[in-house]
């Protein structure tokens, strides 16, 4: 039996992939007391006593915790942004690329990639990898997210009886254009540039939808939403999470995979201006949906054991 600790287990991340183990015979959850929740020293006990951590942790926090690893054989799984792109941690999207699968098969740590950031990968990377648009392309990117994945303090303020009416309509964000994801979405695909990117968050809990719109005319190779969509379809198959959809709506509910652990891509447009969308639960994919396929992966067994299809 694996024995496993969450470290962080109180936020949305950790409940959550305490949810989908809650049921697992194969796993054995490591408690905590809670005044000790957040005591250093009992933490770094279970952290050495498992086989495999979460860090469900703010970045700062997450640096700190791994200084509390002390046995070799510990292998950590970190849902914040502090180790996306550090070279020695692998990142965890087995579906990009054979070789993002094996080295996250082997390693012993692993970075879950953000919410906006997988579903803007899960887009980019293969048009880079097989030459459709080149590394300087001028990605843009538009997001829109539930308000969970602001965390507590969000769900909190979306909750609160007496709200800022602005919260009943969607929101844009990060408009400086430093938003902590653009990090990896840079990096990750291997761009010139990071992308502009506008994220919104708007009144309901979870499910997102990440579109990123082309200009045929830009990009390498001439393309439809046909052809793309059997370029993904190629790319992407036999990956049990992501499915490449034949047919497009009018409208894109994002919370239409809300509770899911899945991922559809959705590709519609003309030759002259493509869109390609992304749609997932941003609890789920896009974090601790993500986070138990990659232990899985590390553990050897089926990738979507424990989670929702």
């Amino acid at each position: 039996m694996t024995k496993v600790y969450i470290d962080g287990s109180a936020g949305t991340t950790g409940l959550r992939i305490r949810e989908r183990l809650a049921a697992r015979g194969d796993i054995q959850v490591l408690e905590i007391p809670e005044k000790e929740r957040k005591d250093p020293q009992a933490r770094g006990e279970r952290i050495n006593e498992s086989d495999i951590t979460f860090f469900c942790l703010p970045d700062a926090a997450a640096i700190e915790a791994e200084a509390l690893v002390a046995n070799p054989k510990v292998r950590i799984i970190d849902t914040s942004t502090a180790h996306r792109t550090a070279p020695d941690w692998s990142y965890g999207f087995a579906e990009l690329s054979p070789a993002h699968r094996q080295s996250l098969a082997q390693s012993k740590r692993v970075s879950v990639p953000g919410c906006h950031a997988s579903g803007f990968n899960a887009l980019v990377y293969p048009l880079i990898a097989g030459g459709i648009a080149g590394a300087d392309y001028p990605f843009v990117c538009y997001s829109v997210t539930g308000y969970s994945g602001g965390g507590k303090q969000m769900i909190a303020e979306y909750g609160a009886p007496e709200r800022d009416g602005e919260l009943d309509s969607p929101r844009q964000y990060g408009v400086a254009q430093s938003h902590k994801h653009l990090r990896e979405m840079k990096a990750v695909p291997g761009l010139v540039r990071e992308p502009v990117f506008a994220p919104i968050v708007a009144d309901y809990y979870s499910g997102m939808v990440v579109s990123v719109p082309l200009f045929g005319h830009l990009l390498k190779k001439g393309q439809t939403p046909a052809s793309l969509r059997e370029y993904f379809r190629e790319y992407y198959a036999g990956q049990p999470l992501i499915t490449v959809k034949e047919e497009v709506p009018d409208f894109i509910g994002a919370n239409g995979l809300s509770g899911l652990d899945t991922m559809e891509i959705l590709i519609a447009g003309n030759e002259e201006r493509l869109l390609l969308a992304a749609r997932f639960d941003n609890l789920g994919k896009g974090a601790s949906g993500a986070a138990i396929q990659c232990m899985n992966i590390m553990l050897g067994i089926p990738e979507t054991t424990g989670l929702e299809m």
